[in-house]
This record gives structure tokens, C-alpha cells and sequence, in this order.
């Protein structure tokens, strides 16, 4: 019997390591020199979105912020970095079940765009972006946002934070309507 209950709480310390692995797999690129990070966590989303508005697009923008639970943004031009993220990216969407919203390659820079929905199609619980630079701008971007929020609101977080990507996320936005 005390085996069984050993097998058991081994098993379930496997299957949580899991779990808060997947949670942080991009997490190994929060530290080094050559990797710019953005970090903000559910705690900060709550404090930004208790300012008062004055007008309907910062209205928009405190709306967002109480439906976002973590951001995290990693930014390298260092190609050792850049084949670390891809290699974790890819790994990532094979398991994650994501879906593709869009990608765009334009002279050598690659943009990716996925997410995971929530509760209907219209809900997104998790917005992935990895943008891969070209010879010109040689900077690679890796975003997560998790939260329950509307695709179309993104883009008054991306104009308000000045989030790299910005733009592309507008682009997905409208491909999405």
C-alpha cells in the first residue's frame, strides 16, 4: 500500500513539474545580457488598470488591463539567442494547441502569430508572437500575453506600452474580423 501512495505522489510531482515547466518555458531567456526582457505580471495589470480615464481610448486601454494575467516579451540580436528562441517557439506551439492567425515574411523578417482561445472564438486566453529579424534589422521578438481578453483590443495595449510587434498584432486583429 505505502508503494502504491509513493507511485502515486512521485506521479503527481512529475505531472506538476509539467505543468509549471510549460507555464515557464521562456523563462531561460529572462537573464542573460544579450536578451532585452519585458516582464509584467497580473499583480502590475491590476495596479495600471485602477487609473482614472479621460477619454474612451484610455477607457479602452484601463478595460484591457483588468483582463490580462502575465506578459513577457524577449527581445535579442544575438543569433545565438535568436536559434535558442526559435527552437523553444517551435517546440512550444507543437504542444501548446495553438492556432495559426498569421504569418508574414518580408525581406527576410518572419512574423508569426498564434493564439489560443477561451471560452468562445471570440475570447483569447493566450496570444503568442515571435518575429524573426532579417540582415538589416537583426532583432528577434518573443511574446506571450496570457489573459481573457478580445484580439481587438490588443492594439490600445501595443499603442499604450509601445510593445515591439505592435504593429504586426494590429495587422492579425484585422485578419481576424
Amino acid at each position: 500500500m505505502t508503494r502504491i501512495i509513493t507511485s502515486l505522489l512521485v506521479f503527481a510531482a512529475l505531472l506538476l513539474s509539467q505543468v509549471l515547466f510549460a507555464q515557464s518555458v521562456f523563462d531561460k531567456f529572462d537573464g542573460p545580457e544579450d536578451v532585452k526582457t519585458i516582464i509584467v505580471n497580473k499583480k502590475m495589470f491590476e495596479m495600471m488598470s485602477k487609473v482614472k480615464a479621460n477619454d474612451k481610448e484610455t477607457q479602452q486601454y484601463v478595460n484591457l488591463l483588468k483582463k490580462l494575467d502575465n506578459l513577457k516579451v524577449f527581445i535579442t540580436s544575438s543569433n545565438k539567442q535568436t536559434a535558442e528562441m526559435r527552437a523553444t517557439a517551435d517546440k512550444y506551439l507543437k504542444t501548446s494547441g495553438m492556432d495559426e492567425l498569421m504569418r508574414i515574411s518580408d525581406g527576410g523578417k518572419n512574423v508569426k502569430i498564434y493564439m489560443r482561445s477561451g471560452a468562445n472564438d471570440t475570447i483569447v486566453k493566450e496570444l503568442f508572437m515571435f518575429i524573426e529579424g532579417n540582415a538589416k534589422d537583426n532583432e528577434t521578438v518573443l511574446f506571450s500575453l496570457t489573459g481573457n481578453f478580445n484580439l481587438d483590443e490588443i492594439s490600445a495595449l501595443t499603442d499604450q506600452m509601445n510593445l515591439p510587434g505592435g504593429d504586426n498584432l494590429k495587422k492579425a486583429s484585422k485578419k481576424n474580423k
